[in-house]
């Protein structure tokens, strides 16, 4: 029986920005003059390195990155070095906008919710089902969650980066279950990643899994969740 739900953050509950909003807020927030064909080509470049933190991975990431792209989410300095990196690799018309793009994707604006984001957790919590936001990240996202109005209904928050460790590791999800006061096999894992959300099976939890798409083409794939869960 399922007492308590695992949820990850990007992809899962809350999409980033695209590319190329992503972009045109730092610009217009630089004053710098670029003109629309100019925004486009330079977003084809950001996306393509994969610099835009819950985006698009790398398309071909730079052997000289190697290193610091697979332990990103272990720090919060590890997380900066890694995405402004990849920023650099894209050619910006500005030394200055790698460090102003990555602060720019820790802003509540550049999130959005799901649809059914808050009327899944509002249900969940209806039912006394205890929830956890784990995710692999380099910075606190919980202003996200409370600017978005959500932050009450979520009882734990677990980040990589807090912990020093990222999934698939099983002791992320196992600090999660800790905090829930719960089993594993009673906490299922809901994320769209078939790795790294997908690892909390080996813990003996549950898994399901949703598609990362945009918000406007995935309206209500949370939902099937509360048919996974017992009333607490």
């Amino acid at each position: 029986m399922i007492k308590g739900v695992m949820f990850d953050f990007s992809g899962t509950l809350f999409r980033i920005e695209s590319v190329l909003e992503w972009l045109g807020a730092v610009v217009a927030e630089a004053g710098l003059d670029m003109s629309p064909d100019e925004l486009a080509a330079c977003a084809g470049r950001l996306t393509e390195v994969g610099a835009l933190p819950g985006g698009a991975p790398p398309r071909a990431l730079p052997s000289h990155l190697e290193g610091l792209w697979r332990e990103r989410d272990l720090s919060a300095e590890k997380h900066r070095a890694a995405f402004t990196a990849l920023a650099r690799e894209a050619s910006l018309p500005s030394a200055e906008l790698a460090e102003a793009l990555y602060d720019r994707h820790r802003t509540s604006a550049a999130w959005r919710p799901y649809p059914d984001t808050e009327a899944t957790l509002r249900a969940l919590r209806g039912r006394g089902v205890p929830v956890a936001v784990v995710s692999n990240i380099g910075w606190d996202l919980r202003p996200v969650f409370r600017d978005h109005g959500v932050d009450g209904l979520v009882d734990a928050y677990i980040l990589s980066f807090e912990h020093g460790v990222q999934k698939p590791d099983p002791r992320l999800f196992e600090a999660a279950c800790d905090k829930l006061g719960l089993p594993p096999g009673e906490v299922l894992m809901v994320g769209d990643d078939r790795v790294a959300d997908a690892g909390a099976a080996a813990l003996g939890c549950p898994v399901h899994l949703v598609d990362h798409l945009p918000v406007d083409r995935r309206p209500n794939a949370l939902r099937a969740v509360l048919d996974l869960v017992q009333e607490a």
